[in-house]
């Protein structure tokens, strides 16, 4: 990081760096975001939050699901809109809390739509395959995000306050991450055990009506979004793992990449 000019203070409620006063290498990031890609993505979680609230309002159903999805939605549109804040000043602090805070643990809202959606499906295909009841696998998964939510964002608002330099604040963020993936491991294997189940079911009992069109490609869709949810809290543990000094918090085409996309 390079150093700033002398009575200049770069990170924290106190920051009084400017672009104008001081080299963007100072700053914690040490680059200036992206506009176009945050302003993209926040114009893109706020499109999808409008879609997913108007399905709930024309359905009336599923609403825990609309509601999770909500949230999830604005907290990346919090988030984002952090960074274009610190596009505008990469000294921000109240930018760099917005989205280090908000960018972090939003897909957990996200997951936790997803372990709803498997309920749903489990529902449709036939529960007599599954292991446990359906309503187990959203009673134990979500409160298991919900636990890892809070750490992330325990880990996060303490590691602001120290520019990532105390290891308690990034263990905690860790320890957050790193249980996130392991739930969803977990339930991925849950996921497939049930697959298994019901191939195995349709060849003593197929079903009357084959699966549409439409339901095979939503599931497509839904074991996609699993898989880049994974990658992508794999690659902020990475990213975390050295705090706010490694290398890979300062590219922000990983960011872009392997968070954002």
């Amino acid at each position: 990081m390079t150093d700033a000019p002398s009575d200049y203070v770069v990170y924290g409620p106190d920051a009084n760096c400017t672009l104008a006063l001081c080299p963007v290498e100072s700053s914690v990031y040490q680059y200036r975001p992206s506009l176009a890609g945050n302003v993209s993505f926040l114009v893109f979680f706020g499109v999808a939050m409008i879609i997913h609230l108007a399905m709930g309002l024309k359905w009336r159903r599923n609403f825990f699901f609309v509601i999770c999805m909500f949230w999830g939605c604005v907290a990346e549109i919090l988030g984002y809109g952090g960074r274009i804040m610190l596009w505008q000043n990469p000294f921000s602090f109240t930018g760099f809390l917005l989205q280090i805070i908000c960018i972090t643990f939003a897909p957990t809202f996200f997951t936790a739509a997803i372990y709803i959606t498997l309920y749903k499906i489990i529902l449709y295909l036939g529960p007599q395959h599954a292991r446990f009841r359906p309503r187990l696998y959203y009673w134990i998964f979500i409160p298991c995000d919900i636990f890892s939510l809070v750490l992330q964002a325990i880990g996060g608002a303490l590691s602001s306050t120290s520019s990532g330099g105390s290891k308690t604040a990034v263990d905690v963020s860790l320890a957050g991450l790193s249980l996130q993936v392991f739930f969803i491991c977990v339930f991925v294997g849950f996921a497939i055990d049930f697959i298994v189940r019901y191939r195995k079911g349709q060849r003593v009992t197929p079903r009357l009506k084959p699966l549409s069109r439409s339901f095979k490609i939503f599931s497509y869709f839904l074991s996609l979004s699993i898989v880049l949810i994974l990658i992508r809290c794999c690659y902020r543990i990475d990213e975390l793992s050295d705090g706010y000094n490694g290398p890979l918090i300062h590219d922000e085409g990983l960011f872009i990449g392997l968070e954002g996309v």
